[in-house]
């Protein structure tokens, strides 16, 4: 009686932590699938606390009781297929690009948990009839005075066991998937709770034996119990200090869009200075060809500034920016064409692969130009002086109604932890960075209900990959 209402305790600890976690943070898909587990680690407890009450009451009572709050170590196996549901479904972006990784995530979709829900109460139901547990059988506890009941298991045990055994794939599905989620907040938490599931998983093994009793597997549910519940609250604490610092930065970015719009005003004046004295330089007729071709590069940088300028000026007072049909090729052709020089001046090889004849987009030329402006000049700086190989490559894939747009560079890399930081504004780790350039690019992609990522980045270098609705089909090259 007093092991039974110590297991009792014990696993009550795990659904008040989880209880005390949901009060907090109200809301949280991630609490409630939090909750539902430590539920089921709480029923899987007392299902064990029913052995010891031997002489409390009947035989037959105890032996309902068992099969049906066996409920909580057969439904453990969805309930963790569902807490890495919700973290991939709900942070799908923050998890890499990788041919192997990729289809493991896909796993981890709605259709699967229904399945693995109906599979799971298949599984209880046979085990509350004597095909699962035929009766009891009481049985000394090993270097202690007592005994307890143990179950007598019926001819589909072995449904049962591979039931429990699929907790295992799922759990290091988690842990493999948790090494690949960029967030690093999330990554500590999906991996801190695949191993320690599966230490649980380990202890819950004991169970099985007879006559090693159960104290020793509580003991276990303590412990972990605990650790995930603190790696959780960890988590949320730390995503929400980066929510904050992230609303300091937006009042910041807000204030400097004030300063933006004084700037622009002041730019345009001396942009009309430059026009002005281009235009009367193409008139000269004792300039050289080699002097018409830069002033020719000076008034197409000019009218860049000046399509740039304007399309700000619209959109500080209108709040939106104008779309059209464009084909991206031209774009990126024009935006190398503007960088050439920069890119002569550090000896930077640049080489755009072209797939389609055409590829239509609906976008603002202006903006998105300036994005592979900035996005080249930024792939430049990072390439080292010492580097032999300096090169950046551009290249396109339409899949469905996505354009998918990869830049790969040979620079020094972006760590894994700054690879979400980067797009931060005022976060910037050059010396003379304002931390403003790919925030800008970050803004105008989604303006464009699109993304930009890091798929890849090492000491080698970096690949980014921006991805743009397509709403017309374009054109394959023939070979």
């Amino acid at each position: 009686m007093i092991i039974s209402f110590l297991i009792v305790i014990i696993g009550i600890i795990p659904l008040v932590l989880a209880i005390s976690v949901l009060k907090i943070y109200k809301g949280s898909e991630l609490s409630y699938a939090l909750l539902f587990y430590m539920l089921s680690i709480s029923f899987w407890q007392i299902d064990i606390a029913v052995l010891y009450l031997k002489g409390v009451i009947s035989e037959e009572l105890i032996l309902w009781l068992f099969k049906f709050f066996r409920a909580g170590p057969t439904f453990m196996i969805p309930l963790v297929f569902y807490l890495s549901y919700v973290t991939v479904k709900k942070h799908s972006a923050y998890i890499k690009d990788n041919q192997f990784y990729r289809p493991l995530v896909s796993i981890f979709n709605r259709k699967v948990l229904v399945l693995l829900v109906v599979w799971s109460t298949f599984v209880f139901i046979v085990n509350l009839t004597d095909y699962g547990i035929i009766g009891l059988k009481e049985v000394q506890i090993r270097n202690m005075h007592g005994s307890f009941y143990f179950p007598e298991y019926g001819p589909l045990q072995s449904l049962y066991v591979f039931h429990t055994a699929s907790f295992v794939i799922f759990i290091v599905f988690s842990y493999f998937i948790s090494k690949y989620i960029q967030n690093i907040y999330l990554k500590g938490f999906l991996g801190t709770f695949s191993f320690c599931s599966f230490l649980l998983f380990l202890s819950g093994l004991l169970n099985f034996v007879p006559g090693t009793g159960a104290l020793y597997s509580s003991f276990g549910v303590i412990i972990f119990s605990v650790i995930i519940i603190f790696s959780f609250v960890k988590m949320n604490t730390m995503m929400t200090i980066s929510y904050n610092q992230l609303l300091e930065r937006q009042k910041k970015l807000d204030y400097t869009g004030n300063l933006t719009a004084s700037l622009v005003h002041e730019v345009k004046n001396s942009l009309q200075i430059i026009k002005g004295y281009s235009k009367l330089m193409s008139e000269l007729t004792s300039l050289p060809d080699q002097g018409k071709h830069m002033n020719e590069m000076i008034q197409i940088a000019a009218d860049q500034l000046h399509e740039l300028t304007l399309n700000y000026t619209k959109y500080i007072k209108y709040k939106s920016i104008e779309f059209k049909m464009f084909d991206l090729n031209e774009i990126i052709d024009q935006a190398i064409e503007l960088s050439k020089e920069v890119l002569t001046e550090n000896s930077v090889e640049i080489s755009f692969e072209k797939k389609y004849k055409t590829l239509k987009a609906y976008v603002n030329d202006t903006y998105i130009k300036q994005v592979f402006v900035n996005l080249i000049k930024n792939s430049l700086e990072a390439i080292p002086h010492d580097r032999k190989v300096r090169r950046i490559v551009l290249s396109t894939l339409v899949e469905g109604d996505r354009i998918i747009i990869d830049i790969v560079d040979t620079g020094k890399g972006v760590p894994l932890e700054n690879w979400e930081a980067i797009f931060d504004p005022f976060i910037s780790f050059k010396k003379e960075g304002l931390g403003l350039g790919l925030p800008f690019i970050k803004k105008i992609i989604f303006e464009h209900r699109g993304d930009i990522k890091i798929v890849d980045s090492s000491h080698n270098g970096t690949h980014f990959q921006i991805i743009l609705p397509q709403y017309v089909f374009s054109d394959f090259y023939t070979h």
